[in-house]
């Protein structure tokens, strides 16, 4: 009974993992390509059919792991919360001034993806979507400092319910070479929801205002759309400051 349990579970899990919109037709023409490549060479040698097979497998197995896309809902209070936007380590994590929007100085909290994470990134706190904007760029290791501004990128503006602005970049790296925005000005931000999808390796900064309650540290693991990283202050209302 213990080892029907076991099963059960497995099988329960396996069905809660679903394949990214995004990678369905990369997984479908990459499916066929190896299918093919695989039955010509088994024509030719067997041998090498079966070594073709076993790498083939492994690699196929390992692209459909990156385009997993896990449900996840947030448990707890979500009032004033920043939760991670991915999967990953924390890599940055200082006050740095941001000339693109928010033009002040503010906490970079970076947090990178390795080939292995979930690659879908989630809106970091709830609020409107207000700007949104992609830039060409070089394509560095996304673990230098530099890349938040010389890699190709988009920057999202989220807008919280008490009016603080945060800014959210996704960035390419080395590997990446497409970032997919789905957040649109007006749009609902949700930190149950995908604000978007990076391929093959890169990461995520996220500009907090001062005052802001850091709740991780460089080094540490995140997953995205359930670790809380900060906190928000709560901002002082018109009707507060004048009683």
């Amino acid at each position: 009974m213990a080892k029907l349990r076991k099963k059960l579970k497995r099988v329960k899990k396996l069905k809660r993992v679903k394949i990214h919109r995004e990678g369905t037709d990369i997984l479908v023409v990459t499916l066929i390509l190896l299918l093919i490549l695989n039955i010509l060479l088994w024509s030719l040698s067997k041998p090498w059919g079966y070594v073709s097979i076993t790498v083939t497998a492994v690699f196929y197995l390992l692209l459909v792991n990156f385009f997993r896309s896990p449900k996840r809902h947030f448990v707890g209070d979500d009032e004033n919360v920043v939760v991670s936007s991915v999967d990953g380590k924390v890599v940055a994590l200082e006050e740095v001034y941001e000339p693109e929007y928010l033009k002040c100085r503010c906490i970079q909290l970076s947090v990178f993806m390795s080939p292995l994470d979930v690659h879908a990134n989630w809106f970091p706190v709830n609020g409107e979507v207000i700007y949104t904007t992609h830039h060409k760029g070089r394509f560095m290791s996304a673990w230098l400092p530099k890349s938040s501004i010389e890699n190709e990128r988009s920057t999202i503006i989220i807008r919280t319910d008490d009016d603080q602005d945060i800014l959210v970049r996704q960035i390419a790296g080395a590997m990446a070479r497409r970032i997919v925005t789905y957040a649109e000005p007006g749009m609902e931000a949700n930190i149950e929801d995908h604000m978007g999808f990076i391929k093959f390796g890169s990461r995520v900064d996220i500009y907090l205002p001062l005052g802001t309650e850091i709740l991780t540290q460089i080094g540490k693991k995140t997953v995205g759309g359930m670790t809380v990283i900060a906190r928000l202050k709560p901002q002082k209302s018109a009707n507060d400051e004048e009683e």
